[in-house]
């Protein structure tokens, strides 16, 4: 799985988070919610240590986002996108379709 984060997304996490060089961001399924591809689940973010059984990681700036391949079900199939939504002043999630 890929993952990106757009550069206001990660501006986002540095400001309104407070995530620190050096820190790492975790993304993963909740129950509640939905996204563009699940009903009755959501994306949660946690600010913690990865794993060593990752799905996806990118570094930006010393700061790591990522997924673990214990949640492999709620991204199975799927790229995943970070971007920020200035309407909202929030991030927002995005699932791109891994077939051709």
């Amino acid at each position: 799985m890929k993952i990106k984060v757009s550069d206001n997304a990660h501006k986002w996490f540095k400001e309104e988070v407070g995530v620190e060089t050096g820190r790492a961001v975790r993304f993963y399924g909740k129950i509640y919610g939905s996204t563009e591809v699940h009903d009755n689940f959501s994306v949660a973010i946690q600010v913690t240590e990865p794993s060593s059984d990752l799905l996806g990681e990118i570094t930006i700036d010393g700061i790591t986002y990522f997924a673990e391949k214990a949640d492999d079900w709620f991204f199975s199939g799927y790229d995943f996108e970070v971007d920020y939504d200035e309407s909202t002043d929030d991030v927002k999630y995005h699932f791109i379709s891994q077939k051709s």
